[in-house]
């Protein structure tokens, strides 16, 4: 049976994105203080004809902008959980912008909260009779923790 979108108000509506503790400019401002930084002693190593010592300082700059470009490229990842009382709707979206959309009958889909041995939430899962859907991945365990307490409510709430 195909399911039809509603006018209504959603039950709950999350955008889920990872933490950025970096933005774009404090990254070219990181990388710039950095090849600063990595300068000065440069120029002394270049005086002392330690040329080479040089090149390895100019590829330790160009090794750390790599793996915090990476990372921030890594940030770009988010998810769109939306629960309306006949269904619930999945927006994904990875590193690369590709966008996967899944939607699910709310009285047949269950929350499985994963706790570790201190009963911290470590994953959320929408699990169906076709298989699991991890939500949240990104997130730190008080945001799953949360997230799990408000989507769980919302999603009993849409079964009653």
């Amino acid at each position: 049976m195909p399911m039809q979108a509603t006018t209504t108000a959603p039950l709950f509506a999350a955008e889920l994105t990872p933490h950025r503790s970096l933005t774009p400019r404090g990254l070219r401002i990181v990388i710039v203080l950095l090849a600063a930084l990595a300068a000065l002693p440069g120029l002394i190593f270049f005086s002392l004809g330690a040329w080479p010592v040089v090149a390895f300082m100019g590829l330790d700059v160009i090794a750390i902008a790599f793996a915090l470009r990476t990372a921030m490229r890594r940030e770009k990842r988010r998810q769109q959980l939306t629960l309306w009382s006949d269904r619930l709707e999945l927006i994904a979206t990875d590193t690369k912008g590709a966008i996967a959309k899944t939607q699910f009958n709310p009285n047949s889909v269950r929350l499985v909260i994963d706790r570790d041995f201190n009963e911290r939430t470590t994953a959320l899962r929408l699990r169906t009779n076709k298989g699991e859907t991890e939500i949240g991945a990104f997130l730190t365990q008080d945001d799953k923790s949360s997230l799990a307490k408000a989507f769980g409510t919302a999603l009993r709430k849409a079964r009653g």
